[in-house]
């Protein structure tokens, strides 16, 4: 990506969004639209922008970026109070997630490695997507984001496991038992750091000048983030638990305040890199796949999310919040179908569609998603009114 192109992107994402914000819209679907229309594949009327490493480092940095931010909305006594949630609220999201992606999966790849694989990039729910809506929509700090963040937190320990079962090509249960071994470790221990060592760090960041508090905070962002992918995790799990490492220092709030440009301009770019990788004219071969698997996906998101919302004691409407919030994909998606392409334990006709389907699917869930996001409180209303006394 030459400066010119980044001026190009820059200047079209901000036109996009301020379509999107005057229908009172999320400005991600714009987002993804332009990465669309700038990217290498169909259409191809406006294509000037091929992915590259330089793309694909933005990606992370808007991921590092958004994690974090949600990160700091959490404290140490929130996430305990959501790991009731954890165990139980996951579980459910699993079970009925996981076995609609299989059963997509054996109808499009019949039994086999490539159907685990989609059974996967189906259940798990896009945390970029989900955060930003949760910005975007003011809910950081409704009671229900206790249960989304816990799925969520579920959910990277889950696609740890299958990242490791993935990448050895499925002949063995040790690398996903030694995955999610990490995450949990990397999970308690950024927490232990967080209650144990709070002090410490407060008086550490106090005492540096603003310039050196900044670049020090950033350090520790990406390090977290780059330690997270050294254990073999994803970069988004070390973002968000920095932000829970510094979520009760006292110096929390001027880090978001000095973080935030950061946060919404790399956040734009995340999505836009992530439109790049859609290809429309595929809808010829793998049309019929992407309406079911999105037809069962949104459907079961949206049940099990107000299913794990009601056993964890939230309200009918609360609940709703929840599947809602879960009904986007993406990255998670994204970098599956891209460890399926390259694993020859899958037919090269089948990993073709596999990338194919997965750009598809995160385009068209992660614009409904945003918007059952945004209109599930009014749904809600709707769907359970008040009771008279």
């Amino acid at each position: 990506m030459t400066l010119a192109q980044l001026a190009l992107t820059v200047a079209l994402l901000g036109i996009l969004g301020l379509v999107a914000g005057r229908f009172g819209l999320s400005a991600i679907p714009a987002y993804l639209l332009a990465g669309l229309l700038l990217g290498p594949n169909e259409p191809r009327i406006f294509s000037v922008i091929e992915p590259s490493e330089v793309t694909t480092f933005v990606a992370e940095l808007g991921i590092i970026f958004l994690l974090f931010f949600l990160g700091l909305e959490f404290t140490v006594d929130r996430l305990l109070r959501s790991g009731r949630h954890i165990g139980l609220g996951g579980s459910i999201d699993l079970v009925v997630n996981a076995a609609v992606g299989l059963l997509v999966g054996v109808i499009a790849f019949g039994p086999g490695f490539a159907a685990l694989v989609l059974a996967a990039a189906i259940y798990v729910s896009s945390s970029a997507v989900t955060v930003k809506g949760l910005i975007d929509f003011r809910r950081l700090a409704d009671d229900e984001t206790d249960l989304i963040l816990a799925i969520l937190v579920f959910q990277d320990v889950v696609i740890a496991g299958v990242l490791g079962f993935a990448a050895a090509g499925g002949t063995g249960v040790s690398p996903t038992l030694v995955a999610v071994a990490k995450a949990l470790g990397f999970v308690t221990v950024s927490i232990a750091a967080s209650r144990f060592l709070r002090r410490p760090i407060d008086a550490l960041l106090g005492w540096l000048p603003g310039e050196f508090m900044l670049l020090a905070t950033f350090g520790f962002l990406v390090g977290m983030a780059a330690l997270a992918r050294e254990l073999g995790l994803s970069e988004a799990i070390g973002a968000l638990m920095a932000g829970v490492v510094l979520a009760e220092t006292s110096i929390r709030e001027e880090i978001e305040e000095r973080f935030l440009a950061f946060r919404d301009v790399f956040a734009a770019l995340f999505f836009f890199v992530f439109g790049l990788s859609i290809d429309v004219g595929a809808l010829g071969s793998v049309g019929w796949l992407v309406a079911l698997a999105v037809v069962l996906s949104v459907l079961a998101k949206v049940a099990s999310g107000y299913g794990a919302g009601i056993v964890g004691g939230f309200s009918p409407r609360q609940s709703l919040n929840v599947g809602a919030a879960l009904v986007a994909h993406g990255e998670f998606t994204i970098i599956l179908a891209q460890i399926a392409a390259d694993n020859d334990a899958i037919p090269t006709g089948d990993r073709s569609d596999f990338v194919a389907f997965a750009g598809l699917y995160v385009l068209a869930t992660a614009t409904l998603g945003v918007i059952l996001m945004k209109e599930s409180k009014r749904l809600g209303r709707h769907l359970f009114p008040p009771r008279l006394a």
